[in-house]
């Protein structure tokens, strides 16, 4: 069940041909976007509504916007569903401590590529350093990650340290709903559909609720650039006792078991 505050546009039209292609794979929508740096590229749900991903922006370098973000972080920093890397690497060129992880493979490559620390992983996974991380990020709308905003909170909550920082970017609308989407992927020879997999989108009031709920405490919310965020601080006394909703997100491949060193030391 799903609530939201803001009107959908109609969905735009789509060419008759379609080939669909399973999430996160080599030859997956998100994963030839991310190749070529273009869309268009479209979350589409169900009922055929669209939300425009912005491939090129995060394909680019961080923007004014993104620096602005990363100039809050503390600690070390995991960046959740990093994508094509460009947080990770501007971050890593500053010389801090930084880890990014994410379910597709041609993001992480991508990462990897630009010289950026990365890991193919879902947050639901084992990561290393878990409960020692500084600053979580959820950027391009990641807080939609598994379509469980509430299990999604839990786990960062055992990611970083007692009361440490996570980040988020929401929707620039007030907005509040658990839906199944496809990641879509249109030309002028048909379009390519992914499988569909559960998402969130939640405008800024909607993630207030939730964290409050999950025992987190608001540190600032701001707009900027057409883009909204929430900072908001962890628990002061670790909650890992929780255990991970690894049936919350598409699993990913696992790696090696993560070391107790470092945060970033097992990759």
């Amino acid at each position: 069940m799903s609530t939201t505050h803001d009107t959908a546009p109609p969905a735009a039209p789509i060419p008759p041909a379609s080939v669909t292609a399973s999430p996160w794979s080599a030859d997956d929508p998100y994963s030839d976007a991310l190749r070529t740096g273009r869309g268009p590229l479209f979350l589409r749900r169900t009922d055929g509504w669209l939300l425009p991903l912005e491939v090129e922006r995060w394909c680019a370098a961080a923007d004014a916007v993104d620096l602005e973000v990363l100039g809050r972080c503390e600690g070390a920093v995991l960046d959740v569903g990093c994508g094509p890397g460009r947080l990770v690497t501007a971050l890593a060129a500053q010389g801090r401590r930084v880890l990014g992880i994410d379910v597709s493979e041609a993001a992480v490559a991508q990462t990897a590529r630009l010289g950026g620390p990365a890991l193919l992983r879902s947050v639901f996974d084992p990561v290393p350093g878990e409960g020692r991380w500084g600053t979580a990020l959820l950027m391009d709308g990641n807080i939609g990650i598994g379509g469980d905003p509430r299990a999604l909170l839990r786990r960062l909550a055992q990611l970083l340290v007692p009361r440490g920082l996570l980040v988020a970017e929401t929707a620039p609308v007030d907005v509040d709903e658990r839906v199944r989407v496809q990641v879509l992927h249109v030309s002028d020879t048909g379009h390519i559909t992914g499988t569909p997999f559960p998402w969130a989108r939640m405008g800024s009031p909607a993630l207030l609720r939730h964290a409050s709920r999950a025992g987190w405490h608001a540190v600032d919310q701001w707009t900027v650039g057409g883009r909204c965020f929430v900072a908001l601080r962890s628990r002061s006394t670790s909650s890992s006792a929780e255990p991970p909703n690894s049936t919350a997100v598409i699993s990913s491949q696992r790696t090696r078991k993560p070391s107790a060193e470092s945060p970033v030391a097992d990759r």
